[in-house]
């Protein structure tokens, strides 16, 4: 692939604010969805769900800042971890303070090992076949979210106009991708979200509705629910520490899928670095008392659809984080893009993202074999069938193995290693 700037290039000031905006973009609906998830798990009062949210925004603004300057120094961008909100939605009736002193021993023994260099020695166990898997089951397994946030209820429209403005935004999208050159198709996503919003409110204003919980309010509030008060309960630490086996495997499938496609120097420090800095991020989050940061593979079909490679491009982002977490209206502001603008980008970014995991896998080898069709194949569909799984059916599964069984990625990442270095170990690839 081509790349107009590359890792350690430093674009023009406006360009690098533009493309920085576009990675806020990417980040910042997943920060509000699963903030909103978590929060209202939480708190019925909204002015508490907005605090956590100011929370999330400066975990997750922190934790970018220290992987551009201390940890993997690569343009994966940050953002909360939706396998912990698996395990926070599974520990039901327990306190905040057993929850996330959980969170805390887990973000504490992910730092240890990536200090001591241990997981730099998994590197080997993510071929390119099972890089193409984590890129293409990252797209089919946030799928869901794509449908959900196109079909969720507006005031003033239904779910079948949502859809056709979806997939007429969709078709605008990938139009603009065609045709547009420059810093303004590097930065199509920001202004896809910036229009679209503009075009569905002038269509349907009943629909705009600005919360407004916790205007005019700085940092009130910011420093409660902090985890000062350690409660141990056996149970939700096995749970937690799964989730954080789990999110560690996300972590190192996203840091070694750019691996591949970068080639940056010092690969196996970059690995070590990075799951040091995700760690303390979950660590901090912990004790703030909210989900913790993981780094998003989705970061590859950003790179693949903007042909910007700088790491200089994230700090806007992470700098707009953390300003937002400190500005509540403003949280509420950006809360009120419309779900189906989201879903829509989201949709043309899962596109790219499967662009890039096809490359992946047949640029792994001279001929695409068959071998590489079932290895990729089936931990696909695994993970697309648990996906779109009903709650209620997830929900009984026993509660220590919810967040492996209930998370179609890990379930088919899981899958890809064992039909890779097990299954089919040693085996013709042309068999």
């Amino acid at each position: 692939m081509q790349f107009k700037y590359g890792l350690n290039d430093r674009p023009p000031l406006f360009a690098t604010i533009l493309l920085g905006l576009q990675w806020c973009a990417v980040s910042v609906p997943f920060i509000i969805i699963i903030g909103k998830i978590a929060g209202g798990f939480h708190f019925s009062d909204p002015g508490a769900q907005t605090v956590y949210l100011q929370k999330m925004f400066f975990i997750m603004g922190i934790s970018l800042l220290g992987q551009i300057w201390w940890g993997h120094r690569l343009p994966l961008v940050t953002g909360p971890s939706s396998i912990l909100l698996i395990g926070v939605t599974a520990s039901r009736g327990f306190d905040l303070h057993t929850l996330y002193t959980a969170a805390m021993l887990g973000g504490l023994l992910l730092t240890l090992s990536g200090m001591t260099g241990f997981f730099g020695t998994l590197k080997k166990l993510f071929t390119p076949r099972i890089v193409a898997v984590v890129l293409l089951l990252l797209a089919f397994v946030l799928s869901p979210l794509s449908l959900k946030l196109i079909t969720a209820p507006h005031p003033g429209t239904t779910t079948l106009v949502n859809l056709c403005y979806a997939l007429i935004m969709t078709l605008c999208l990938f139009l603009a991708y065609r045709y547009l050159t420059g810093i303004w198709k590097s930065t199509l996503i920001i202004w896809a979200m910036i229009l679209g919003s503009m075009v569905y409110f002038m269509l349907f204003p009943g629909s705009m509705n600005i919360p407004m919980a916790g205007r005019g309010v700085f940092l009130s509030g910011f420093f409660s629910q902090l985890t000062t008060t350690l409660s141990f309960d056996a149970g939700v630490i096995a749970a937690f520490l799964i989730c954080f086996l789990a999110l560690s495997v996300n972590e190192l499938g996203s840091i070694q899928s750019m691996n591949e496609l970068l080639k940056p120097p010092d690969m196996s420090r970059r690995i070590t670095r990075g799951i040091t800095i995700t760690g303390l991020g979950n660590l901090a989050s912990g004790f703030l008392g909210v989900i913790g940061p993981v780094s998003y593979s989705l970061s590859f079909g950003v790179v693949s659809s903007t042909g910007c490679t700088a790491k200089i491009t994230l700090i806007p982002a992470a700098l707009i984080m953390l300003f937002l977490s400190f500005s509540p209206a403003v949280s509420g502001f950006i809360g009120n893009v419309p779900p189906v603008v989201i879903g829509s980008i989201l949709l043309y970014i899962l596109c790219s993202q499967i662009a890039g995991g096809l490359m992946v896998v047949f640029e792994s080898a001279d001929k695409f074999q068959y071998i590489s069709g079932l290895i990729v194949g089936l931990p696909l569909l695994l993970g697309t069938v648990i996906a779109y799984l009903p709650p209620e059916i997830i929900n009984s599964f026993p509660g220590i193995l919810r967040p492996i069984l209930g998370n179609g990625f890990v379930v088919g990442i899981l899958a890809a290693l064992l039909l890779e270095h097990i299954i089919f170990k040693d085996v013709p690839a042309n068999r």
